[in-house]
């Protein structure tokens, strides 16, 4: 289990950004989330400032494409020296292998491979919206296993997905196989457009090895004192 919670940077721009980190020691390492809003608008230079602060990026780009031009762009996203990424795993195993030989290519000698991982459902997607709008006539669960298991084969660390999926997702690949939770509510706080929800320490409970969390820390009036908060809660160490 990864001991930091990884708080999803979900800022429009870097100055912003600037403004949201005043609220954290300089000195502390954080685990940090860039998506597509804050790496559209700044680029690969926010990658590399971040890094250059010390702390650790999971650059959350979602690929999903043929696999010659995914593995094209794991080349690139190595070489920024991001810590995880992800792609899609409704773009199949082969897509995913060249996803990972890209990494695997892109990653400087002595440097350690950024981990791989795999979208399932996304958290923000029901059941029945899965059924009707991707047209998937399975259980929701059924397909996150599925596609977990696609992602074990195709050589991935681990999959994306709801922390109500991590234990049956580890029983169908094998124990070091990573799950890392996004929608993450600290109790009472609001769900937004998130539903399937839980608790920092409910997600460990449920065998998550790292947690995402945006909003109840971003939005925050106290950023820092809500990020340990959650922190003492994933850890265990905390009322859930």
């Amino acid at each position: 289990m990864n001991t930091r919670p990884i708080i999803a940077l979900d800022f429009p721009n870097k100055r912003q950004l600037e403004g949201f980190l005043t609220h954290f020691p300089s000195e502390e390492s954080l685990f940090v989330k860039v998506g597509m809003e804050l790496f559209y608008e700044e680029g690969p230079a926010i990658v590399r400032w971040l890094k250059g602060l010390g702390h650790d990026v999971f650059l959350d780009l979602k690929l999903y494409d043929i696999p010659n031009t995914v593995e094209m762009a794991m080349r690139r996203l190595a070489a920024l020296g991001v810590d995880l990424t992800c792609v899609h795993a409704a773009g199949g195993v082969q897509m995913m292998e060249a996803a990972l030989n890209g990494l695997k290519e892109g990653t400087s000698k002595g440097k350690k491979r950024p981990l791989l991982l795999a979208i399932t459902q996304l958290t923000s997607t029901s059941e029945k919206q899965m059924q009707v709008d991707q047209l998937i006539p399975v259980t929701l669960e059924e397909s996150v296993i599925h596609y977990a298991k696609c992602a074990a084969k195709a050589g991935l660390d681990g999959v994306v997905s709801s922390a109500w999926e991590a234990s049956q997702i580890k029983e169908s690949t094998h124990p070091e196989f990573v799950s890392l939770t996004p929608g993450i509510r600290p109790t009472g706080s609001e769900i937004g457009d998130q539903k399937r929800v839980v608790t920092p320490g409910k997600a460990r409970e449920m065998g998550a090895n790292f947690i995402v969390v945006g909003r109840p820390i971003t939005k925050s009036e106290t950023p820092y004192e809500s990020y340990l908060q959650i922190k003492k809660e994933w850890n265990g160490e905390g009322n859930d």
